[in-house]
């Protein structure tokens, strides 16, 4: 069954351009590809299967259930889960191969109780606060974690941090940021201790701090072919993966002086073709967009008519005529239509990260392979 459906379409062809191309651009470094949130809302599954190929390449979530959901739809790669650890998962961590985060004393108690009791435990990241001020082991408490770390035979897989303004103009909280953290790293070779992955750069420290690539890069946004902010230049060749788009399901001709939507505050200035497209914010589509906004059909970009309702808006076509049962894209690119995703999150004051995320409802997910 057709369903009239906002649609979400995914150009994995695009995604396994843009990671070759991130690939060479860090001088061929191990990646890990950040799929949290339900892949930056691209689907989780959909992004991770596309990148069988790459059996090296490690994959990030955030939560202990989207590592389950990946491991359930036969991902085989090494997971990572930047949550906090969560005690009572240790044993299925250790049973589905899943890489934990720790990053407080208490953490790293349960996972010497865990070892001690059962002879091993799950694969470990230690994380370090070097000025996120979000989940992380406290600069002043190295001492501390290192001397823990050799009393209890602990073996930490990794060591990362991660930056709060890399993707900035200034970068020099950034490079303080940096600074701890290579401290950091110094202090644990000096107490005995050796990492298989470190790593502390995001898709803006990949554009912007080559001296943060380490062993290991992790590369969210940018993986996506989106920048992770207006502030950096996009010197690496991506594409957008995804192009959202909605169905046309009724045209009319109005007057002038027609209001449109609610509150009316859209009247047409002439006699004018109105389109209702059957997508609403209920589906992801950012609703102050409506007041600068426009969509995209056949290379010309048509005026949203009014507010956007929950599941449905309306596009003023001038004189021209869509096709009823066609397509208006959105944000994205595709069919010779294209919308940077970046220019309405400028527009709205918003970021990319909250627009992509936001795609759900009753959008439907269709993957592109040419």
């Amino acid at each position: 069954m057709n369903s009239i459906v906002p649609k979400a379409y995914i150009h994995l062809d695009r995604l396994l351009v843009n990671i070759e191309n991130i690939h060479q651009y860090v001088g061929g470094q191990k990646l890990m590809c950040v799929v949290k949130a339900n892949g930056y809302g691209h689907g989780a599954v959909q992004i991770a299967n596309a990148l069988l190929k790459y059996p090296e390449i490690i994959f990030a979530v955030f939560s202990f259930e989207e590592a389950i959901e990946l491991r359930e739809h036969g991902i085989k790669n090494d997971l990572f889960i930047f949550s906090k650890l969560q005690p009572n998962l240790l044993s299925k961590a250790l049973e589905l191969n899943l890489t934990l985060n720790s990053s407080a004393i208490t953490d790293l108690q349960e996972l010497a109780k865990f070892k001690n009791q059962n002879g091993s435990c799950p694969n470990f990241h230690i994380k370090f606060d070097t000025g996120m001020t979000r989940l992380g082991f406290n600069l002043k408490e190295q001492d501390e974690v290192f001397k823990f770390l050799k009393e209890n035979d602990l073996d930490p897989d990794g060591i990362y941090s991660h930056f709060s303004t890399a993707d900035e103009g200034d970068l020099s909280f950034a490079k303080f940021q940096l600074e701890q953290f290579n401290n950091a790293v110094d202090n644990a070779k000096s107490s005995g201790i050796y990492f298989n992955y470190i790593h502390c750069s995001n898709s803006g420290a990949i554009l912007n701090m080559p001296e943060s690539y380490f062993n290991l890069i992790r590369v969210g946004m940018l993986m996506y072919g989106v920048a992770p902010s207006d502030e950096v230049s996009m010197t690496v060749d991506v594409e957008p993966v995804m192009s959202f788009c909605g169905p046309i399901v009724n045209i009319r001709q109005v007057a002038k002086g027609t209001q449109i939507s609610y509150g009316g505050i859209y009247t047409t200035e002439k006699e004018t073709n109105i389109a209702v497209v059957q997508t609403g914010f209920a589906d992801g589509f950012p609703r102050p967009w409506f007041e600068d906004g426009y969509v995209s059909y056949n290379g010309k970009h048509y005026k949203i008519a009014g507010r956007v309702c929950m599941d449905q808006l309306m596009v003023d076509f001038g004189d021209d005529l869509p096709e009823e049962g066609e397509e208006v894209l959105f944000f994205g690119k595709k069919d010779g239509n294209e919308i940077p995703v970046e220019i309405i999150a400028k527009s709205i004051n918003s970021t990319t990260y909250v627009l992509l995320t936001a795609i759900h409802g009753r959008t439907k997910r269709i993957s592109i392979k040419n």
